[in-house]
């Protein structure tokens, strides 16, 4: 027979193995709100997948329309949070309820509490370091309030926009996956081809959080790089 004090460990422990899906959330900061995706954004994020970086830096294809933003928002993303595999959060700012980037967690393990963390800032919103202050609180959530244990972030290897986000939300540097990672590049006759490259893997922990917040602060804010995925 199990004690009061044992019974709570067990039921806590139960109550962890059988959350299986990220909630539908919303997360504020003082510039950002970080909200399930809407069809009122299809127009935005259309344009903002249509980008040259994000064209050279992701699997996203191109040209981008409406439809398959349409398709992302509507089927791809609830599906993705339903069967546990991952979360889409569109990054607005605040302010004006624009669209500015999209937050993606992917390749979920319930069972060891980790997921890769991903992120895309629009062109038009770049060089405000809204990529790391939208990261840096979905981190703080996933590693508190949904008790994560991992967040992993993989960015290419010439990719030093997206490096710099993962070092200012204090990732630390694993290592490097050779060979591992497509990215693109566009030939004179204005087609995309692949190109082989590195993936550099960071993660952050529970205990790497400790004073980054007011870190970031202190340096003016967040940073003034463009930041793109």
């Amino acid at each position: 027979m199990l004690g009061s004090s044992q019974a709570l460990k067990v039921s806590k422990v139960t109550e962890r193995r059988m959350t299986s899906t990220f909630p539908n959330i919303s997360i504020s900061t003082e510039r950002l709100v970080l909200r399930p995706l809407d069809e009122d954004d299809v127009p935005s994020l259309a344009a903002m997948m249509n980008d040259e970086q994000v064209a050279a830096w992701t699997d996203v294809p191109q040209p981008y329309t409406e439809d398959g933003a349409r398709t992302w928002i509507t089927e791809y993303a609830p599906t993705e949070r339903t069967a546990g595999r991952g979360l889409d959060l569109a990054v607005t700012e605040f302010l004006t309820q624009r669209l500015v980037g999209i937050i993606q967690l992917g390749k979920t393990n319930w069972h060891i509490r980790s997921t890769e963390l991903s992120y895309i800032i629009a062109p038009w919103a770049r060089g405000e370091g809204y990529a790391s202050e939208a990261a840096l609180a979905t981190s703080q959530w996933l590693l508190g309030d949904q008790k994560f244990e991992r967040i992993e972030i993989r960015t290419a290897a010439d990719n030093t926009a997206s490096q710099q986000v993962a070092q200012k939300i204090g990732c630390i540097s694993e290592g490097v996956l050779r060979n591992a990672c497509i990215v693109h590049a566009r030939t004179e006759d204005g087609t995309w081809v692949d190109v082989r490259s590195d993936f550099i893997v960071w993660s952050l922990l529970p205990e790497d959080l400790d004073g980054v917040g007011e870190e970031l602060a202190d340096s003016s804010g967040f940073t003034s790089f463009s930041d793109w995925n």
